[in-house]
């Protein structure tokens, strides 16, 4: 094996990887394959209609199989890349994100692109955990806020960049380049992370919690569905009530395994820690804020200012490129030592509030109005998002590293499905009770407009709609404010208290050693 694959892991600044940037670089373009297949698939929709005969339930079950099978392994994949090594896992990783891709574009059923979209789910987990641990190890102090800030800042440019490169492929290519251009990518970051990566993994050998990790699956899996079924199925529907009673149920059975087990995969003992409270909080609000507002931003610019989908990737832009032009400066790291990480959070997710809010009163009548409100909450993701992943890994004992990055990223999931859940809810809601008689009992903005008769019960529909769309960017402002108010408490007073003693002492409750990794 190579020498920089071969060296010891020294988190001191006189022991610095010297291949560091270029691993960062290596592991973002595998984050970020990651995070354009949430989004890609979206535009292919009717191609895939078309060419294969997908049904709509085919077609959610494309998009969903992903989601569904990524976020029920992140705690497990996270448990493994510590116990079995990060740069063996995130090696099998993309492994498995590039065979299934290939299966995908080789498939000729809708059943097949279903099953490879769930290999590739596989894979992404793997990748999640992998990534945020490697940097976790790879980085010292002073240098990890900048690191983790641009790796946070893959998740914005994919979010913003699946839609316009799918939208591409397809205006030139069939609908499997969507999935042909990861080859590629996969092998070449397949062979750097081989090259240059060095391994790491925890000390002892702790046994694999089998059961724990079962439950974690069926807990998340099925509370993600339920989340991801809502809006379509009626969130009182059996289909949904019976998912999410699964879901709890096997979450709650899960804590309990985690409290009694020897050897748990996710030590609950963490959850004494304040400032892992503080985070975890935080971390939940700012996903809340991102995954609603992107759902009623899209839903703003199409049906109320009435642009069509390229149209509106284009005018969301620039959010994600305010994120990116922080986090890769490193504007937002230098303001660490200054705002410490509670005055990061706080100004970050009061920034993403007001942003919110500047949309949902200015933007109402045009673009120039949610212009602002885009950049502000631009500033406010690149602020509080890398600090809350810090904050999140640093209470955790550095050979915990993968389960502490599956932890952040089921956050991420479980924090933008519930955004959308509840933002989703109170739009329906309010736009319910503002549509005129003739309207009256429609759910939906066009099943609305096919009952009008007249320009101004039309009008009065969209209105109804835009108002909805405007109380639920209000109410997403205020819970993001306020959950940047307690996290910010809650991290304040874990510092004043113990600082990083909290952390020392779930390392003591949880018998992890102190030591972060054995390098291999």
């Amino acid at each position: 094996m190579p020498a920089v694959a071969s060296q010891s892991i020294d988190l001191q600044p006189t022991g610095r990887n010297p291949a560091r940037w270029l691993i960062l670089a290596v592991i973002c373009v595998a984050q970020l394959t990651v995070v354009l297949d949430n989004t890609v698939l979206n535009v292919a929709i009717p191609s895939l209609t078309r060419e294969l005969g997908a049904t709509t339930a085919d077609v959610q079950w494309m998009i969903n199989a992903y989601s569904l099978v990524q976020s029920g392994l992140l705690l497990t994949a996270g448990n493994s890349a510590d116990r079995y090594g990060r740069k063996k896992m995130l090696a099998v990783g993309l492994l498995f994100f590039g065979l299934a891709s290939l299966g995908a574009t080789l498939a000729q059923s809708p059943g097949q692109v279903i099953a490879a979209r769930a290999g590739m789910g596989v894979g992404g987990a793997l990748l999640v955990t992998t990534t945020l641990a490697v940097v976790m190890q790879i980085f010292d102090d002073q240098e990890r806020p900048k690191a983790i800030g641009i790796w946070s800042s893959v998740n914005s440019l994919g979010l913003a960049a699946g839609p316009l490169i799918g939208g591409t492929l397809l205006d030139h290519f069939w609908w499997g380049s969507l999935f042909l251009v990861n080859l590629p990518v996969a092998v070449l970051a397949l062979v750097a992370t081989v090259t240059l990566v060095p391994e790491s993994k925890s000390r002892g050998g702790d046994r694999p919690d089998l059961l724990g990790a079962l439950l974690s699956m069926i807990g998340m899996v099925g509370v993600v569905f339920a989340i991801i079924s809502g809006p379509d199925a009626g969130w009182l529907s059996g289909q949904v009530l019976v998912s999410a009673a699964i879901g709890i149920l096997g979450l709650a059975a899960f804590t309990l395994w985690e409290l009694h087990v020897p050897h748990p995969m996710l030590d609950m003992h963490f959850f004494r820690n304040r400032r892992f409270i503080g985070a975890v909080s935080g971390g939940i609000l700012v996903a809340f804020g991102m995954g609603g507002s992107a759902f009623l931003i899209t839903q703003h610019l199409q049906l109320v200012l009435g642009y069509g989908p390229l149209e509106a990737g284009l005018r969301m832009a620039p959010l994600a490129t305010t994120v990116i032009l922080i986090n890769f400066t490193g504007l937002g790291a230098r303001l660490v030592p200054k705002l410490g990480t509670p005055g990061m959070i706080v100004s970050g997710m009061s920034l993403l509030a007001a942003g919110l809010a500047a949309i949902a009163l200015l933007g109402s009548h045009g673009y120039s109005g949610m212009l602002l409100g885009l950049i502000m909450m631009g500033v406010g993701i690149a602020l509080a998002m890398p600090t809350m992943a810090n904050a999140i890994m640093s209470s955790i004992p550095p050979a915990k590293a993968g389960v502490g990055a599956g932890v952040n990223g089921t956050l991420m999931e479980f924090g933008q499905g519930l955004g959308v859940a509840v933002l989703g809810a109170v739009l329906t809601s309010r736009f319910v009770a503002l549509l005129p008689l003739a309207a009256a009992g429609a759910a939906s903005l066009p099943a609305a407009l096919d009952r009008t008769r007249t320009g101004a019960e039309r009008t009065a529909v969209h209105d109804a709609f835009a108002s909805g769309i405007g109380t639920s960017q209000v109410v997403g402002a205020a819970a993001v404010f306020l959950g940047g108010l307690i996290a910010a408490v809650l991290l304040r007073r874990a510092e004043r208290t113990n600082g990083d003693g909290d952390a020392q002492s779930t390392d003591a409750q949880s018998g992890a050693q102190p030591a972060a990794a054995v390098p291999e």
